[in-house]
């Protein structure tokens, strides 16, 4: 009993704690001085798909299929992917082992509710036993869609779509097996549930969350990262470095410990690249930043996304005529990697005061000297960091460089406010005035 009354007694204590950063609690944010009652949590749960990472891996998919039985295979990529090696390397070893395939190779770079449809009546279309996507993050989440709809064919399109813009069902059917073959090192798609889209009537992101959309197998193959153009490596790089950064402050210090995920991926981002970004054919570098994705995809899988990712979804929506250099697309694009870092620094500044110390080491680790830096100084010289090294890799200056002004500011604001889903991880309480405070700083970086 003694031993029981301890437990009790913990739980209570544990229930009534005051944890002051938001994020480590199930408490929705209603704005500055609004606050509930809130429950801290009190277990860990680390999930994520079986990853195989090593230079040739993409060879033995075919043997993977075939090991699941597999009849009819959906294989998903890009119309830029299908000309590559990635891709190639994918087809050959399917048809070595004998395996039946279709390809479908027309995802959208930054998909929409209407390319995710279109994926989905290819995947209707036909009996595909298993899945496989050979690509960025966004052939890995279209595949994602297209996977679960076609297991679901009568569930309407927003019946799984996150709320408030869709309705947020849960996920009760199984799925096929999915195998992630990842091309780019940034968006850690390969190890999550999560699949991102532009919705189109609303010109925001929005996405579908659920464990069963987690692919089977994800094969990190280094050697597919060579193909990548310089800004593509840029760009999905900072989708690296901002989950690292977000979900590493949204972790509490002292009630979880998924830390490691997060910094280490920190950690390789200021090793590696600058390196990876700007040499091509640096193997070391590439397979480190590829591997890195994978570090970090885990981490905010785990622990979540905050306000950079929110305001990232109407950044990359209402995009106006902006043309990314690198990516082979006939509309207007702002990749989500820039989509997110361009408000990092305004961000890291406004968070850091719920938790100085974590903001302080992602300072030092990404290069900044904190032996003289006082607590109160964490933001900004975090903020200052981030500004050197984005300048050091010609990231565009703020968000003014890719087509917003201060005009466009409320329309960003309306955008991120159904994002709660990750802005609710914020460490930091906000309102619609500091969003659109943030917005503001980010019009300009250097």
């Amino acid at each position: 009993m003694a031993a029981r009354d301890r437990v009790v007694h913990l739980m209570r204590q544990l229930e009534r704690a005051a944890c002051r950063c938001p994020a480590h609690s199930n408490t929705f944010h209603q704005g500055a001085g609004a606050c509930t009652v809130r429950k801290t949590d009190y277990a860990f749960e680390m999930a994520s798909s079986n990853i195989r990472y090593g230079e040739g891996v993409s060879r033995e998919i075919g043997m993977d299929v075939r090991n699941l039985g597999a009849r009819n295979v959906c294989v998903m990529t890009d119309s830029n992917l299908s000309r590559l090696p990635p891709v190639k390397a994918v087809l050959e070893s399917l048809s070595h082992n004998g395996v039946r395939f279709r390809v479908y190779d027309s995802v959208r770079v930054e998909p929409t509710d209407t390319s995710f449809k279109e994926a989905i009546s290819f995947a209707k279309s036909d009996c595909f036993d298993v899945y496989v996507a050979v690509g960025g993050g966004s052939v890995i989440d279209t595949c994602k869609a297209a996977n679960l709809y076609a297991c679901h064919p009568d569930a309407d399109f927003l019946d799984f779509v996150n709320a408030p813009i869709g309705k947020g069902r849960p996920v009760t059917g199984a799925l096929k097996p999915l195998i992630a073959v990842p091309t780019t090192a940034g968006t850690g798609s390969e190890t999550t549930g999560v699949a991102i889209f532009d919705y189109e009537p609303l010109k925001a992101k929005t996405g579908i969350a659920s464990r069963a959309l987690r692919p089977t197998l994800g094969i990190v193959d280094p050697l597919h990262t060579l193909s990548m153009p310089e800004r593509v490596a840029a760009n999905s790089g900072f989708d690296v470095l901002c989950h690292a950064l977000e979900s590493y402050t949204a972790l509490p210090y002292h009630q979880r410990s998924p830390d490691v995920w997060s910094r280490h991926a920190l950690r390789v981002v200021a090793q590696f690249m600058k390196r990876a970004v700007r040499d091509p054919e640096d193997l070391e570098a590439r397979s480190s930043m590829h591997l890195a994705s994978v570090f970090a995809g885990i981490g905010f899988g785990n622990a979540g996304v905050h306000l950079c990712h929110g305001m990232s979804y109407p950044i990359a929506g209402n995009v106006k005529t902006h043309t990314a250099k690198g990516y082979s697309v006939e509309h207007a694009l702002v990749p989500h990697g820039l989509s997110v870092v361009l408000t990092a620094p305004a961000v890291f500044n406004f968070t850091a005061p719920m938790c100085p110390e974590r903001h302080l080491e992602a300072a030092e680790i990404l290069g900044a000297d904190i032996r003289q830096v006082k607590m109160r100084d964490a933001g900004p010289l975090l903020a200052d960091t981030l500004r050197s090294f984005l300048f050091d890799l010609q990231v565009e200056d703020g968000l003014s460089a890719v087509g917003y002004s201060k005009d466009d500011v409320p329309a960003l604001v309306r955008g991120t406010v159904p994002q709660e889903r990750v802005t609710k991880l914020s460490p930091r309480e906000h309102s619609e005035e500091d969003l659109s405070e943030m917005f503001l700083a980010s019009m300009k970086l250097y």
